[in-house]
């Protein structure tokens, strides 16, 4: 895969973010709950998406939907242990993988995987 500096950018965007999660993960021990109305926003080289997000969280799992423009509405399903946040979405050509921790109890960021055709940064706001 031929990197350009955008790709390059985003590349070493997720791994700072990841680092920077992991550091975190072990200093931080948030106790909340994801269920709600999510605005996101996610960042790649082709500009920002802003997909909606519904999250229902029963202990550690979560599941919920997904909607954007692009994509219509997907199904997902994932993890919340202590701060480290972990889903992904189901069914269509590319299974897209969000990881990511939990800023507070009203934001979380992190990194998408795109299913080996690229990364982005997102953010996440409760509505």
């Amino acid at each position: 895969m031929k990197f350009t500096s955008s790709r390059l950018f985003v590349a070493c965007v997720a791994a700072t973010s990841l680092a920077t999660f992991a550091l975190s993960a072990g200093a931080q021990r948030l106790v909340v709950d994801l269920t709600g109305k999510w605005a996101f926003a996610v960042v790649t080289e082709n500009g920002t998406g802003t997909p909606t997000v519904i999250l229902k969280q029963e202990g550690e799992n979560l599941t919920g939907t997904y909607e954007s423009a692009r994509m219509g509405v997907r199904n997902l399903e994932g993890t919340l242990k202590n701060d480290s946040l972990r889903f992904a979405l189901k069914g269509g050509e590319v299974e897209l993988k969000f990881v990511g921790v939990v800023v507070d109890k009203d934001n979380l960021r992190g990194v998408l995987d795109m299913g080996g055709q690229g990364g982005a940064a997102f953010t996440a706001v409760r509505q």
